[in-house]
């Protein structure tokens, strides 16, 4: 029954959190806040304290239910099992390992002085959900740095999990793994082994994709045990079940479990199949080999193409409204890539820039920051980008408008008003020059950065009006 619910919970997560990061069902942000490390960036207490009490109760529920890579990882875990069960892939059941601590240690330490420095890019590589937001979109929207390194996080996650299940990736390298498995150290309730009625059989320790389960001292590793009830469905003497932690811990920590002759479980009866995540299996399967054509370039009455407008050079890069400077956001921001799948006018993108590669920068080649669009600040999870009301929006001045007066049509006396007649702050008028012509003019104190000008200048390639960003958003 446990198993059940967590496969169904498992599900409506994993589903919900990949329709969030394909923009297709925002109203579902709420669970990307769930999210242990982009809360604790946050500051989000509630969410913290609510996920340190659940695991204190239930242990690791979030690794199994919560976390999206974790899900993911269930899937390859069972196509290895299945395939093993088949002959099609060499090697055993899940057994019982020793943790590699030096590797789940080191890896944890980094992390937090990577956190504590300030080295964000380095924390968006390993971050759990942060690389589960690469892949789905890497699927829906591929930028070549998000997604060769998707690729590589989901060639490595998935061979770790095929072949070893949690114990690859969650148990050894994942550092919200490691820090949730110091809490579980002191659980409440989980899985307990009955040592009187265990004989040893090891139908449990071979369902145990977390090979936290040593039947030879009659003990579970609730540090690594990610609460995902495989072994309860698995015992046929009732020896294991599920119920409080503390007591028998230390009785089944120093007593083995008594074999009995004629009860030894074979690597057939251990590796049943799991037809209850077939359906997930598949899906998973679709979305890692889904993909979308590049739409076509427009082109102008059918005749001539229309050419793209080129990324100008910033000397300083542009952050969303929200974002208290640039060295707040991305000191914040782990590049889950939301506020990405979210952005209705095509404003933010992934960096290629190796300071902060695949945490996102605005550009606007493609669309303008809307002054009435909030979906960013209310959807990202870390508090890189704090939730802004429209009216506070306006206030923020992310970057000044700079005008090139040797590519500015209006220069050469053709008549253009764009970049002022679009301006929805009145930053841009148009006076005129010494040769009579009427020419933009910016005034930077109006100015807030939004981009409508660089978008809807007519030059090409690159806009005669570009705008650059602010070290600091100061509000007006």
């Amino acid at each position: 029954m446990l198993r059940t619910l967590r496969i169904i919970l498992a599900l409506l997560f994993f589903a919900g959190v990949t329709l969030l990061l394909a923009g297709v069902m925002l109203p579902l942000g709420w669970m990307a806040k769930l999210q242990l490390l982009p809360a604790i960036l946050a500051g989000n207490v509630i969410v913290v304290v609510l996920l340190v009490v659940l695991t204190l109760l239930l242990g690791r529920v979030y690794c199994s239910v919560i976390c999206p890579l974790g899900v993911l990882q269930d899937g390859f875990a069972h196509a290895g099992a299945a395939l093993r069960k088949r002959g099609k892939r060499p090697g055993g059941p899940y057994r019982y390992r020793k943790e590699l601590k030096w590797l789940r240690d080191g890896v944890w330490m980094l992390t937090v002085a990577a956190l504590i420095a300030g080295a964000q890019v380095a924390v968006a590589l390993i971050a759990p959900y942060s690389a589960y937001g690469r892949i789905v979109r890497s699927v829906v929207d591929p930028v070549w740095p998000v997604a060769l390194v998707a690729g590589l996080t989901l060639a490595l996650v998935g061979t770790l999990a095929f072949l070893f299940g949690r114990q690859g990736w969650c148990n050894s390298v994942c550092p919200v793994g490691t820090t949730l498995g110091l809490l579980s150290n002191f659980q409440l309730f989980g899985p307990v082994i009955d040592k009187e009625k265990c004989r040893s059989c090891k139908l449990c320790e071979h369902a145990c994709k977390a090979s936290c389960i040593d039947i030879a001292q009659g003990r579970i590793d609730y540090s690594r045990c990610v609460s995902c009830y495989d072994c309860l469905d698995s015992c046929r003497f009732d020896a294991l079940h599920f119920g409080y932690t503390w007591p028998r811990r230390k009785a089944a920590g120093s007593v083995p479990c008594v074999p009995v002759l004629g009860t030894q479980g074979t690597a057939e009866a251990a590796q049943a199949p799991d037809n209850g995540r077939r359906a997930f299996l598949t899906g998973t399967a679709l979305l890692a080999g889904g993909g979308l054509l590049k739409a076509q370039k427009k082109v102008d009455g059918g005749f001539a193409s229309v050419l793209d407008k080129t990324v100008p050079e910033r000397e300083v890069p542009l952050t969303p409204p929200g974002s208290k400077s640039v060295k707040d956001f991305y000191a914040h921001c782990t590049a889950c890539q939301l506020c990405v799948a979210a952005c209705p006018n095509g404003v933010l993108r992934p960096s290629t820039d190796l300071g902060r590669l695949m945490q996102p920068e605005m550009g606007y080649e493609k669309g303008f920051c809307r002054p009435e669009c909030t979906k960013c600040g209310e959807l990202c999870p870390t508090g890189a980008i704090l939730p802004v009301s429209r009216e506070e929006k306006t206030r923020y001045h992310i970057g000044t408008a700079r005008i090139a007066r040797s590519l500015c049509v209006a220069e050469r006396g053709v008549r253009c008003d764009n970049c002022a007649h679009h301006c929805p702050s009145g930053a841009i008028r148009m006076v005129e020059n010494e040769e009579g012509h009427p020419v933009p003019v910016v005034n930077e104190a109006l100015c807030t950065g939004c981009g409508a000008c660089e978008f809807l200048c007519p030059a090409r390639p690159v806009s005669a009006i570009t705008v650059n960003g602010k070290h600091s958003h100061l509000e007006q």
